[in-house]
């Protein structure tokens, strides 16, 4: 397993992480609005098929210690709205939704929780990303967010969002095609 966002086709990438907690737990931090917002992002999700998503990101609360914003992300300095419909709906094993973000067109972010042991493999697939920026800053977001959501369930403290985005944005700008 690679540590890192790969690129399976142009427009769609996908991170696998071992998750330390059971599957039920982490599709917990997936669904429910206060878990995830620990996270990603709290907000709504109505768990069935055409179910409203949303997430309402706020990185400055995903970590005790407070953190500027980086001038490129300046917009993000506060909370922001994202909104989606769920395309496909198993649970504890499959969560799938479209990604709305601004003007671009719908993407589809796919979470499959497999069960290892006490632990859960967890492999997000993010399709119908427009360009290489956005596949950039979408691969840096979820292996950040992922790392966060791994230190919370270690009952750790993560490091600030933007601290940790950065450099990972500049490693992918170097990884990714």
């Amino acid at each position: 397993m690679n540590e890192f966002a790969t690129l399976l086709e142009p427009g769609t990438v996908r991170l696998e992480r071992m998750l330390p907690a059971s599957i039920d737990t982490v599709w917990l931090y997936l669904t429910d609005s206060e878990k995830r917002g620990t996270w990603l992002g709290r907000g709504e999700m109505e768990l069935h098929l055409g179910g409203k998503v949303e997430h309402l990101f706020d990185h400055a609360t995903l970590s005790a210690t407070p953190e500027d914003v980086p001038e490129k992300y300046k917009k993000y300095d506060c909370t922001t709205e994202l909104l989606g419909t769920i395309t496909a709906i198993d649970p504890p094993r499959l969560l799938a939704y479209t990604w709305n973000e601004g003007e671009a067109p719908d993407s589809e972010v796919m979470f499959e929780l497999e069960p290892k042991g006490d632990m859960t493999l967890l492999t997000i697939t993010h399709r119908k990303l427009p360009n290489r920026e956005t596949i950039i800053g979408v691969s840096a977001g979820w292996h950040v967010h992922v790392g966060i959501m791994i230190q919370v369930l270690e009952g750790k403290n993560p490091p600030p969002f933007w601290g940790a985005f950065m450099p990972m944005e500049a490693e992918y700008e170097k990884r990714l095609p």
